[in-house]
């Protein structure tokens, strides 16, 4: 099956089981274990949720350990946080920042979660096995998914 119609049927599973659901870490939770148990090529599949300013604090996730905090200055997790653009990365290897919490990944995505404000409120982060893993079309679909839970956080002033 393609990544297109496995995406497509993700997000239609997903459209049912949110439906009505106004908890954020149980809405992460669920897209967690839809995402990391239908595309085969996901290794590691998590939040990071963003619990003070310039830091991620792990949440809902599927794989071995992560990393438990990680600041907006480090990773490709931080970077995406600091800047709130998806960073797509090919081979970990190449990036001297990339931490490296599992020595079997070979690439990554990392997508915002964005409040009704378009602040990032948490990441989506998702590492394969495999090199170059991702694409665009991962890009896409999982900002799609992530919008899911724009609605859920609360708007907080800056």
């Amino acid at each position: 099956m393609s990544k297109t119609s496995l995406y497509a049927q993700t997000l239609e599973r997903l459209r049912a089981l949110l439906h009505g659901e106004t908890d954020e870490i149980a809405a992460m939770a669920t897209i967690v274990g839809e995402l990391h148990h239908t595309l085969p090529y996901f290794h590691w599949t998590g939040f990071y949720r963003v619990t003070a300013p310039g830091l991620l604090k792990i949440g809902p996730y599927q794989g071995g350990h992560g990393c438990l905090t990680i600041p907006f200055t480090r990773g490709v997790c931080g970077r995406c946080a600091r800047e709130a653009r998806t960073q797509l990365v090919p081979d970990v290897t190449t990036l001297p920042y990339h931490i490296a919490c599992s020595g079997t990944t070979r690439s990554e995505i990392v997508v915002p979660v964005l409040d009704p404000t378009r602040r990032v409120r948490a990441v989506l982060d998702v590492d394969s096995d495999l090199p170059a893993a991702f694409d665009e079309t991962d890009a896409c679909q999982l900002a799609a998914i992530c919008e899911f839970l724009t609605p859920l956080f609360p708007v907080v002033p800056p």
